[in-house]
């Protein structure tokens, strides 16, 4: 959630921090602040609600102190409203320290009264303002900004990512990690922190893993990386796949059309490198060799949201493949079901930031309970990867905004290439049936790429919807995910009543909301699927329109069936029907960036959302 950047080195801090808290805007935030330790020794803050314009407007009217070392946030309401006050940073030590955190202290209430006894004061709703005042008075008895966070850290509770700097100490920035995200940014004399690598991919693509419950303190010539007990710990560098570039409009009137544009890209990249000779090619599943996947007896498929409707489409791809039984849980559930588990079942998490918190303790759950683990996952050195056993990284490029659209087409790509990868593993498709749906999956770029130009005319469509208050989505087998999706997408940007519905579902319950003018999208199934399920929602159709409903189908190039009984029929190329999903949801994922747009809202941050969930 919070956007986090530290920064020490020869250039001004606050340009550094205001360009970095402008690439962390995605991950969702009411308010944003800045402290800056000025060549004077003085330290200076500023923070306001809102968005970070009203910040950057205020400090290009007044600038603060120019200095080299700062941090700056971007903050997602938890304790305490979006105020001026609330925002981040809180300062500590009278003044002289000031703390950003993104997180939640569990115990702050305790830690606050015991502070409160002994005189201090609080000028803020928020549990973070207490680890400011406590790393102040660790700091006034120790001189040490290092050691003061790692006895002050050893108190806390729950989730965070702590940043301090304090100006007895200049060119240095000291940060804790304790399940919520942090990364490290090598430079030339110069060296950053930041919640994910958007935060200095402007200044270089060189990044440092930090692992959980370390603390790393960067200067412009060093970094120091320990736990929190401070015994030094070996890091791992890699190298960013992507520049500044990438998380950047480029012409686009909004992240989100960018990036729709971006879903054949974002299947190609991920398909990339790993086929080879009409097999799946994984050399990065080493901690789950070909003998591990044999013994697999049952896979569970966590995520939460839009991944999680990925990971339904993955159970149905590698049911039919692998025959593996496979069932999907809700990350936050799944700890709290009392899962059966054990050393032959395989646990698939899907995430595209790789911090989602749900997902992440859900993983940490999995392996305890002695589950193998893999990672689907878009974030090189994020930490449910390195809590994983094997991951498989989507290569879907920076996903800005907060809504997810490429990412679920990489998403299902990857899972779709596991499936086939362990059915080849376990026998139960041959060679030449591997090869086929390979070939299939990798023909699916220049469809999607068809679909974009063929889907040029839902922006008309939704312009006459623009006053529509609930929309319903009906699919059967595969297409039911995707109707879902489709309505989370319309819930997500254009803040209206939508529903995903299975279509089988219809008469069991949900006819009763279909009135005159209730729009209705539905995911045709092709005709040339053998499992007769076309003529079965083309009735599904029929039954609602009978009740007045608007139908708009999503239906494949040709379908002369569905034409009498739908209003707007939007076709998509021909796929075998595992594969359809990855085309008939871009039309859902346009459909709701033009009624949104119609209606006047911010798609790239929907309100109350945030693009990384990092606290439960």
């Amino acid at each position: 959630m919070c956007g986090i950047v530290g920064y020490v080195g020869p250039n001004s801090s606050v340009a550094v921090l205001l360009g970095g808290l402008s690439r962390l805007q995605y991950r969702g935030y009411d308010s944003a602040g800045l402290a800056v330790l000025g060549s004077d020794g003085v330290l200076e803050t500023r923070k306001h609600a809102g968005k970070l314009k009203i910040l950057i407007d205020d400090v290009d009217a007044s600038p603060l102190v120019d200095g080299q070392t700062g941090i700056g946030h971007t903050r997602w309401a938890t304790h305490g409203g979006p105020t001026d006050g609330n925002a981040h940073p809180h300062l500590g030590d009278d003044g002289k320290l000031a703390l950003i955190h993104n997180g939640i202290i569990e115990n702050f209430a305790p830690l606050k009264q015991e502070l409160l006894d002994v005189g201090e004061t609080f000028t803020s709703e928020t549990d973070s303002e207490v680890a400011a005042v406590l790393v102040g008075r660790a700091f006034r008895e120790t001189g040490d900004l290092t050691l003061a966070m790692r006895q002050v850290v050893a108190r806390l509770e729950g989730a965070f990512t702590l940043l301090v700097v304090h100006q007895d100490r200049p060119g240095e920035v000291v940060g804790a990690r304790h399940i919520s995200p942090l990364v490290i940014g090598l430079g030339d004399g110069e060296n950053f922190l930041g919640s994910d690598v958007a935060a200095f991919v402007e200044h270089t693509r060189r990044a440092v893993e930090i692992g959980d419950d370390q603390i790393v303190t960067i200067r412009p010539d060093s970094v120091e990386v320990t736990d929190f007990a401070g015994a030094p710990v070996d890091t791992r560098e890699y190298e960013v796949a992507w520049d500044a570039s990438a998380s950047e409009k480029g012409g686009w009137s909004s992240f989100m059309r960018k990036e729709i544009s971006e879903e054949p890209d974002a299947v190609y990249n991920t398909l990339l490198g790993r086929v080879l000779d009409g097999a799946v090619a994984f050399p990065d599943l080493g901690g789950l060799d070909d003998s591990v996947l044999k013994s697999i007896d049952r896979i569970v498929i966590i995520a939460c949201g839009t991944a999680a409707y990925a990971g339904m489409l993955g159970k149905y791809a590698i049911e039919a493949w692998a025959r593996v039984p496979v069932e999907v849980a809700l990350s936050h559930e799944f700890r709290y079901s009392d899962p059966i588990l054990n050393e032959r079942t395989l646990v698939i998490s899907v995430s595209q930031s790789g911090e989602t918190m749900d997902t992440l303790m859900a993983v940490k759950f999995a392996k305890e309970g002695g589950a193998r683990g893999l990672s689907i996952c878009n974030t090189m050195g994020s930490s449910i990867p390195r809590e994983s056993d094997a991951v498989i990284y989507t290569h879907a490029g920076p996903e800005v905004a907060v809504a997810s659209t490429k990412a679920f087409v990489a998403q299902i790509t990857a899972l779709y290439l596991f499936g086939l990868h362990l059915a080849a593993v376990r026998g139960s498709l041959s060679a030449a049936e591997v090869s086929e749906n390979l070939t299939e999956l990798q023909a699916i770029p220049a469809k999607l790429a068809e679909v974009l130009v063929a889907s040029a005319g839902i922006g008309e469509l939704a312009g006459w919807m623009a006053d529509t208050r609930s929309v319903l989505f009906l699919g059967r087998h595969v297409g039911f995910p995707v109707a879902l999706e489709g309505a989370l997408k319309l819930k997500e940007l254009a803040y209206i009543h939508a529903e995903g519905f299975a279509a089988g579902e219809l008469k069991h319950g949900p006819i009763a909301l279909i009135e005159p003018g209730q729009i209705v999208f539905v995911i045709v199934p092709s005709p040339r699927d053998p499992s007769s399920l076309h003529p079965k929602v083309v009735s599904n159709i029929q039954e609602i329109r009978a009740r007045g409903a608007r139908v708009i189908a999503i239906a494949e190039k040709g379908d002369a069936a569905v034409l009498p009984f739908a209003d707007e029929v939007i076709p998509i190329p021909l796929a075998a029907p595992l594969f359809e999903p990855l085309l008939s949801v871009v039309p859902l994922h346009i459909f709701a960036l033009e009624l949104a747009t119609a209606k006047g809202l911010d798609v790239d941050q929907p309100r109350n959302l945030a693009k990384s969930v990092t606290v439960e």
